[in-house]
């Protein structure tokens, strides 16, 4: 997804530094072409013996490092860099790069590069609300860098506030949208479901399962970021709000059917990645259940079959599919693909580890009505370029 880019991912001094290892390795797991920018201060919490070896590149630091080559470093990788990101960034480099000064090699890298600068801020809540702070990063944002807001959590300082480093997922997904440069969805309008369903059994308790909705937002995303107009319905999530993208929430695969029956006819696109309860409680108590039995029975009816009901009506719309398997995982998927009438289905085996819920990675087997193509195991927002590679293959060709 990044091969042919150059990431110049500038770290500075703060505990969250620790998370800037795994954004690189991430960079460097989408083949971006990463080189590490460190202040001395940041040395305090990682050496820079771990981002070179992450990282594959010589990491720099001192301006006055004597050069292997001829190229002066700052200059040499503010001309290179397709996006900068300073990841945590303090007050201070803020601070500095607002008020043009340029005395370290991270601050003067940036005032030498055209490239896009991203400032991931991480610090004490206090410091990040400081009006000094603020009226810094308005001013950098007024000249057009990119700021990612920090998180709520709990802090160094022992505060649970906003101030944290958003997670190495989240800075990727900024870093990708900033420097994707295709946008051969422009047009395009996709409609996806994500997450479980909740079916309530009473006011407390519900049946759901294990999904957490990351392919059906890293779809999203990358959907998002390749310019389409995106809407997702999607079920209970913990998971940060794509840019550019609609969210529809909803609770129960009734509530998901209505939202999905009454407008898919607006897409082009219709990518069904949600785990939809296949069960729904006959009755649902009024009040909580008491633990006065030993054993107690559910009586369960069937939701509707969301991918069923749109597949009888898609028209020319390119329909997707996902299969959740636990054993015969083709077989099991064809049947889907042909029931639901699917143009494509997306396959996995959550036994397998990497391809589960939950994780940001996946293993997965596509397989359209000509035959199936195996995907090693990917990152999913990976998996969701290559299924939207697929997608456009199909769109083209309805077209002509």
């Amino acid at each position: 997804m990044l091969k042919g880019k150059t990431v110049v991912v500038g770290v500075c001094g703060g505990i969250a530094t620790y998370k800037t290892v795994e954004i690189v390795s991430k960079l460097k797991k989408l083949n971006a072409d990463v080189n590490v920018i460190m202040t001395e201060n940041s040395k305090e919490f990682v050496t820079p013996l771990t981002f070179r070896s992450i990282s594959n590149n010589s990491v720099v630091s001192d301006m006055f490092e004597e050069p292997s080559n001829y190229n002066i470093k700052h200059i040499s990788l503010a001309h290179k860099a397709d996006i900068i990101l300073i990841a945590p960034a303090t007050a201070n480099i803020i601070g500095k790069i607002a008020n043009g000064i340029a005395d370290d090699m991270l601050s003067t890298t940036v005032m030498a590069s055209k490239a896009k600068v991203i400032f991931a801020p991480a610090m004490n809540v206090n410091m990040y609300e400081n009006k000094i702070v603020q009226d810094n990063i308005l001013r950098l944002k007024s000249l057009g860098y990119i700021f990612i807001e920090p998180e709520t959590g709990m802090l160094a300082c022992g505060v649970y506030d906003k101030g944290r480093l958003p997670e190495p997922e989240s800075i990727i997904n900024h870093v990708l949208n900033s420097i994707n440069d295709r946008l051969d969805m422009e047009n395009i309008k996709v409609l996806i479901t994500a997450g479980p369903t909740r079916e309530p059994i009473d006011p407390i308790r519900y049946i759901s399962n294990h999904s957490s909705g990351k392919m059906g937002y890293s779809i999203a995303n990358v959907a998002s970021r390749r310019g389409a107009s995106v809407v997702i319905v999607s079920g209970p999530v913990n998971i940060d709000k794509p840019q550019n993208v609609k969210i529809i929430n909803v609770n129960t695969a009734i509530e998901m059917h209505r939202e999905v029956m009454s407008r898919f006819q607006n897409f082009d696109v219709i990518i069904m990645a949600a785990a939809v309860a296949d069960y729904r409680c006959t009755r649902v108590a009024d009040k909580k259940i008491k633990k006065d039995y030993d054993e107690i029975t559910l009586a369960l009816e069937r939701n509707p079959d969301i991918a069923y009901d749109v597949g009888k009506i898609k028209g020319k719309r390119v329909f997707v599919g996902f299969s959740a398997e636990t054993d015969h995982l083709i077989e099991n998927a064809d049947k889907k693909l042909q029931k639901k009438n699917f143009d494509l289905i997306v396959a996995n085996d959550v036994t397998k580890e990497g391809a589960g819920f939950n994780a940001d990675t996946n293993i997965v087997t596509i397989i359209d009505k000509k035959g199936t193509i195996d995907l090693p195991l990917m990152s999913k927002n990976c998996v969701a370029e290559e299924i939207l590679n697929r997608v456009l293959k199909m769109i083209n060709k309805n077209e002509n």
